[in-house]
């Protein structure tokens, strides 16, 4: 397994991340629990969560399989834990966003839910244009202070967004954001025209989500005509049509490397500026062999121009302004 830093701290994390949203919603507790151990077993110690994911509302089910496997396992030192604060974990009015109130109150259900004294990365799952970020801070401070979050992260957030939140975190002279998880693709390219560089002066690591495309790089044309398509392609169907021209080529172009579409991609985001760690979200342990063979895939100066030429950035290419100006 490859380790590298997150963002600029001194914390160590895989260049996979072990995303769980599936955990309660696709799959169940056992199926959780073996997905966990064969992750750990091949080196993979960051575990991405959040309060909100699971089958049911404000059950915290994923953050609770992670917490069985916990006391399970005797895992925890081993793993670096995030989870994510903003979406809706109950009817009240309170009950939600990034007020200080919440963060606290959320922070604490997280806990006890995951069956641990802290959290490694507490992430806010969006930007809350309705709270100022001195009280975002004030709150995440305090539970610094306390122990209970060791990092702060965020995902979703526009370049400005993270400019204006470090800003007000070098007032408090806090250390800010580490890391921020993002929807970044071969085929979702946008965020290369200012929230990449943002995040890259600004020293804060960037963990993609949904690197497959919902499925659509992962051969999905190629699971479709041998009948073998699951939930995640069967999704992407819905969406094929307006890429089936590029995915057809895509696909074609993988198979004359002699490599799966899943790792050719996964491959291209580890080797982008920034990237620390994508975000991978398998249903079964079978699931993690490409990710893992990505991280031994070596992508050519040729193929990663035909891949420019395939799934070209947005605008004029770079980040702001010459993507859009001269």
């Amino acid at each position: 397994m490859q380790y590298t830093n997150l963002g600029r701290s001194g914390l160590r994390v895989s260049r996979l991340c072990l995303g769980t949203m599936n955990f309660g919603w696709q799959i169940g507790e056992a199926e959780s629990h073996a997905i966990l151990d064969r992750a750990l077993a091949e080196g993979i110690n960051f575990v991405d969560t959040a309060d909100m994911y699971g089958a049911r509302d404000y059950e915290g089910t994923a953050e609770r399989y992670i917490g069985s496997w916990f006391a399970a396992s005797g895992k925890r030192d081993a793993v670096v834990l995030a989870t994510k604060v903003y979406q809706p974990m109950g009817d009240g009015p309170n009950d939600r966003g990034l007020s200080a109130r919440h963060i606290v109150a959320a922070c604490e259900a997280s806990l006890r839910r995951l069956g641990t004294d802290r959290i490694d990365l507490y992430q806010m799952h969006h930007v809350d244009r309705g709270t100022p970020w001195e009280e975002i801070w004030q709150a995440m401070d305090r539970l610094v202070a306390q122990g209970k979050v060791l990092y702060v992260g965020s995902s979703n957030f526009a370049g400005w967004h993270l400019a204006g939140a470090q800003a007000a975190a070098m007032k408090r002279h806090s250390l800010g954001l580490v890391s921020e998880q993002l929807k970044y693709s071969l085929l979702t390219r946008h965020v290369e025209m200012e929230v990449v560089p943002a995040a890259q002066a600004l020293g804060i690591g960037l963990l993609p989500w949904s690197p497959l495309a919902q499925g659509l790089l992962s051969g999905a044309l190629r699971k479709h005509r041998d009948g073998a398509a699951g939930r995640s392609t069967s999704h992407a169907a819905a969406r094929v049509a307006e890429h089936r021209e590029v995915l057809e080529r895509y696909e074609a172009f993988c198979d004359d490397l002699g490599l799966e579409p899943a790792a050719v991609a996964l491959a291209w985001l580890l080797a982008r500026p920034g990237v620390t760690a994508p975000v991978i979200g398998p249903r079964t342990v079978g699931q993690l062999d490409v990710p893992l063979q990505a991280l031994e895939t070596t992508l050519s100066d040729d193929a990663e121009r035909r891949l420019e030429e395939l799934f070209p950035p947005v605008g004029n290419g770079g980040p702001g302004p010459e993507a859009w100006a001269w």
